[in-house]
């Protein structure tokens, strides 16, 4: 669920980050690293500062 909701809003640089930043509190500690990887396949061409600020909070 966490995965569509970012697709859906990675229009919204803010929106994004406060979405991804709800998702990982979500999320439990072992699938973090599997979600991380998919973010940044998928977004970090587009928002690699704001994944780098939520992932190094988690």
């Amino acid at each position: 669920m966490c995965k569509e909701i970012l697709t859906k809003v990675s229009f919204d640089k803010l929106l994004f980050q406060k979405e991804l930043v709800k998702s990982l509190k979500w999320i439990k500690s072992d699938e973090i690293d599997g979600f991380k990887e998919w973010c940044i396949a998928k977004f970090g061409n587009l928002y690699p500062d704001v994944l780098r600020f939520a992932f190094n909070k988690a």
